[in-house]
């Protein structure tokens, strides 16, 4: 008989209240401090980190502590688990991963703790596939397996509209060759072995949203595929995008339009639109 496996995820996965609700899913969330006071992700808005930014009102994020991801995988055995499969952003971009695995030592429970080397819906896919599998009643090996096979047809393309707020967080990678021309270009950045990297320069945020579009039209292909846009006060493009690729890829099973949450738009400021790309 399989074991029953929990999946565990972060925060920054973004996923929806109904999602978590379909799933046998745990949400560990990060934090993000602003102008001095520190709230979970998810208990204030993105909209309230992008105004903050705005304003220049000090903003900040941090990893949860490896003792919360301990209480956690302990609760998790409290209630039934006899494994975990604990999947998490990038390594790369946060300690969150790190934290899980100093956490995962104290668990009752075998953990298998899974760099998603991605973040937002591209945490979120692989998080749902690994889900997924666990309500069908399949072992740990299989759930993590299930999570890796999605990582490996994920790809994730964005825009901003400045890089001064990457480049704050330390989490602008290879694209700090863009700072010095960052005014006469509007860059699309992609994520290549869990950071970030530049992939283009165009000259016009016009001319990047249908670069997005085209780039992610091309990515997915002829084959059934999911879809994520991605936004961070910046509805209005947000949706016209999304509307647009739900046109030109009708194969799509889903276009999710979901804004980023606050620890993600901490690090990608205001106009970020991005796109998350998961061929079957």
């Amino acid at each position: 008989m399989a074991a029953r496996v929990q999946v565990v995820t972060d925060s920054t996965a973004g996923l929806s209240t109904h999602e978590l609700l379909r799933h046998p899913l745990t949400v560990v969330p990060l934090q993000v401090v602003i102008g001095g006071t520190s709230y979970d992700d998810g208990a204030t808005s993105a909209d309230a980190v992008a105004e903050a930014l705005k304003t220049f009102t000090p903003v900040s994020t941090s990893r949860p502590a490896p003792q919360t991801f301990a209480e956690t995988y302990a609760e998790c055995a409290k209630n039934g688990a006899e494994a975990i499969v604990s999947i998490h952003l990038s390594g790369d971009m946060s300690g969150t991963f790190e934290a899980a695995m100093i956490g995962a030592k104290e668990s009752p429970v075998p953990v298998h703790v899974v760099d998603s080397r991605s973040l937002a819906m591209g945490l979120g896919f692989p998080v749902l596939a690994a889900a997924a599998a666990a309500a069908a009643g399949e072992d740990a090996i299989t759930v993590e397996a299930a999570a890796r096979a999605r990582m490996k047809s994920i790809s994730s393309y964005f825009y901003v509209d400045t890089l001064e707020y990457l480049r704050r967080g330390g989490r602008i990678g290879a694209a700090q060759a863009l700072l010095g021309t960052a005014l006469a270009v509007k860059p699309l950045l992609t994520i290549s072995g869990g950071r970030i990297v530049p992939l283009e320069k165009v000259r016009t945020s016009s001319r990047a949203i249908a670069r997005l579009a085209d780039i992610a039209v091309q990515r997915a292909g002829d084959t059934p595929v999911q879809i994520a846009v991605h936004h961070l006060a910046n509805l209005e493009k947000a949706q016209t995008l999304a509307d647009n690729l739900a046109t030109r890829l009708p194969q799509a099973e889903e276009v999710v339009l979901r804004e980023v949450g606050a620890v993600i738009g901490a690090h990608v400021g205001p106009g970020l639109l991005a796109v998350v790309v998961g061929p079957h």
